[in-house]
């Protein structure tokens, strides 16, 4: 992390001019409720119009009534190519001619390489290095030139804008534009034609164009309706404006596709005229949130995509009694992700414990012990055998073992057993067994 990415937000919006600020207002006069519905028709046909259906898992799980937007059933597995779409639509044949080029970590990439291929437009994407593979391999996939610089959006942006000066690429922002914005805001369209009682909407909040083309949205349809904003606790830049605090962006998180410094002007000023509060997400609820979805929901969620449902778990007595609309804005997480968030959320809830045994180093003892775990219906799925710890008597040896249970109180009293024949069993943190 350098210096530059661990400025303050409000260091970083500084650097925006009175002009700029003068005409981001004027811009975002012109988000209004008869530009989305045009945008709406524009994209017909060509972006699914994902589900919004009841999900009583979630419900339970909560206490309020959630209905999910299925974003993640989009081509490209999130609702960028929404906005992205409306932007190279309104380019003329001149523009067109040119190029496009825009900066992103992964979905806005992979909606403007869809779009721009489908219409015939040549797209360059310039990607921060560490990007995820699946997302830099689906952007490639659909016909884009992929640039990897940098370790960050800023990084990343820089070369980017080199390019379009050196080129004359068009810019497709991921979401400080108008036209990207309106595009994005189709979304609650759809989501209280579907579902017209709902009393929130709670949306996550990267740059801001979702929130921003969705609360306009839906305040001119239902004007009393809540429109509720997430970010993670690590990139607060949304709220920091919002609430005219200073904060830090900086950190690894899961939720990379919200995981941004610099947020738009446009979207500060949309948000500030009509969104009704941001809430702030810790990385181990998100993570519960991505669970929550793939076990109850049986659908995939990245870690953007789920911090609606976070915010829900995170303030649960905000929501409790309320109709709530989730949007599941994206599913483009790495598979080897997905499946150590599933293995630290099964030893969160207790079904899966790791365990440290002293033993005497003589035959049948790991039998033993494995009898005693598979009699009480446990599952070893994974032992280590240790015998050159120095801390270990020379005759002894440790025993880390990791086993499956029921439930939480299951693995106790299988934990129980073994003390009970003698062994001094101590628990193990699962990411330092498992790896």
């Amino acid at each position: 992390m350098t210096d530059t990415e661990q400025t303050s937000h409000q260091a970083s919006q500084a650097q925006a001019t009175e002009a700029q600020v003068s005409e981001a207002q004027a811009l975002a006069d012109l988000v209004i409720y008869e530009s989305i519905l045009a945008a709406a028709q524009k994209i017909e046909g060509a972006v699914l119009g994902t589900p919004c259906l009841p999900a009583p898992r979630l419900s339970e799980l909560t206490g309020a009534e959630v209905f999910v937007k299925y974003e993640n059933m989009q081509v490209t597995g999130a609702f960028k190519e929404r906005g992205a779409l409306v932007k190279l639509l309104s380019l003329s044949e001149k523009e067109r001619a040119r190029g496009v080029i825009a900066v992103s970590a992964g979905n806005h990439a992979q909606g403007v390489a869809y779009h721009a291929s489908r219409l015939g437009i040549k797209a360059t994407i310039v990607m921060p290095a560490l990007t995820p593979f699946v997302k830099i391999s689906a952007t490639r996939g659909f016909g884009a030139e992929v640039v990897l610089v940098g370790d960050t959006l800023a990084e990343a942006k820089a070369e980017a804008d080199r390019l379009a000066e050196a080129h004359g690429y068009v810019w497709v922002h991921p979401y400080d534009d108008v036209e990207v914005i309106r595009g994005q805001g189709t979304i609650a369209l759809e989501m209280l034609a579907a579902q017209p009682d709902l009393d929130m909407l709670v949306v996550p909040v990267g740059g801001g164009g979702l929130i921003a083309g969705m609360a306009v949205a839906a305040k001119a349809i239902k004007p009393q309706i809540e429109v509720i904003g997430v970010e993670t606790v690590l990139y607060p830049g949304m709220w920091g404006a919002l609430y005219n605090k200073e904060v830090r962006c900086e950190g690894a998180t899961i939720a990379e596709g919200i995981a941004v410094r610099d947020i738009g002007l446009i979207t500060q000023e949309v948000i500030k005229r009509t969104v009704d509060d941001i809430l702030l997400v810790k990385e181990s609820t998100l993570e519960q949130a991505i669970n929550a979805y793939l076990t109850l929901q049986r659908t995939i969620a990245e870690g953007a995509g789920a911090a609606g449902l976070a915010a829900m778990l995170s303030d649960r007595e905000r929501f409790v009694g309320k109709r709530v609309g989730l949007v599941l804005c994206g599913g483009n997480i790495d598979p080897r992700l997905l499946s150590k968030i599933v293995v630290r959320e099964l030893a969160r809830d207790g079904r899966v414990v790791s365990i440290r045994i002293d033993t005497p180093d003589k035959p049948g003892v790991l039998g033993e012990i494995a009898m005693t775990i598979g009699n009480m219906q446990g599952n070893v799925v994974d032992v280590a055998h240790h015998r050159l710890f120095l801390n270990v008597p020379a005759k002894g040896a440790t025993l880390d073992v990791t086993f499956e249970a029921f439930t939480a109180q299951h693995g106790t009293d299988i934990v129980q057993a073994l003390r009970e024949k003698g062994y001094t069993v101590k628990h193990l943190d699962v990411a330092q067994a498992v790896g």
